[in-house]
């Protein structure tokens, strides 16, 4: 047979074969669906406040009412909110006691009872599914310090805790903003070198001397971080003390600036300006 005879067979086996793989993709695909809508019928998502059924976000509409999202008048420092607006550039009591080592924090929402929900559902209980939700918001709070940031580097996990927890909450946030903002997501340069204790139950100078050169950007990595403005991700910021473990060894490591940007923070009071 001639390759002109070929040619027609050839094509037309082309042709039955191009909707036949489709056709078995589609299966596939509907097939894989299956197991997971009938985990879903079984086991509904449960808000993770109220534990009532709820479909989307992880949180019911009632909960995310009680949500205390920051927005201005805040301290243009710390990112706290005022009572009341004084006006562009007014800091905080705190900025102006005990000047942080970061440029500006901002927060999504106060820590509250839902947050902490929340941040403990992300952190201890394996719902990686609230962080896109989480994401967003902390990246529509820091549009300021996004949009001339060169890259996100998340608060690392001591490798220990790491393993046990099988994934760092903090990197699953940043890869939602670095996505959503376009900016570079460095998940390794920073390394947390010691297993420091729980913060919780510590107080501010405690914390402060827990955490007290347990950071460092490694020197293979240093070139990833110099003469860049970086932005620190985490999921809480309560007394700022890691916060500022963490700007301080970027700094070391030459870069211009380190803002920060978290899901939650802990607000004791609204205070005024000075």
């Amino acid at each position: 047979m001639s390759g002109l005879d070929e040619a027609p067979s050839q094509s037309a086996r082309g042709w039955f074969q191009a909707p036949l793989s489709r056709t078995i993709d589609a299966v596939r695909s509907a097939s894989a669906l299956i197991p997971r809508l009938a985990l879903d019928i079984a086991l509904p998502t449960l808000c993770v406040s109220c534990r009532e059924p709820v479909s989307g976000d992880g949180v019911c509409a009632q909960c995310w009412s009680k949500l205390s999202f920051i927005a201005r008048p805040y301290c243009e420092r710390l990112g706290i909110p005022f009572v009341y607006d004084p006006g562009p550039g007014l800091l905080s009591m705190e900025a102006i006691a005990s000047p942080p080592t970061y440029t500006r924090a901002r927060a999504a929402v106060r820590y509250d009872d839902v947050a902490r929900a929340m941040v403990h559902a992300l952190k201890y209980q394996d719902r990686t599914d609230l962080a896109p939700t989480m994401g967003r918001w902390m990246k529509r709070a820091g549009h300021e310090v996004l949009e001339h940031a060169d890259a996100l580097v998340p608060v690392p996990l001591h490798w220990k805790r790491s393993w046990s927890r099988r994934y760092n909450q903090s990197g699953a946030l940043a890869k939602i903003i670095g996505r959503a903002a376009n900016v570079p997501v460095l998940p390794d340069t920073l390394q947390r070198t010691r297993a420091t204790e729980q913060q919780i139950g510590l107080s501010k100078i405690e914390r402060a001397r827990n955490v007290q050169g347990a950071f460092k950007v490694p020197p293979e990595k240093k070139s990833l971080i110099q003469g860049r403005k970086i932005v620190l991700i985490d999921d809480v910021l309560t007394s700022g003390a890691t916060a500022d473990a963490c700007a301080r060894a970027l700094l070391r490591a030459k870069a211009v600036s380190v803002d920060v940007l978290v899901f939650a923070r802990v607000v004791d009071s609204f205070r005024p300006p000075i």
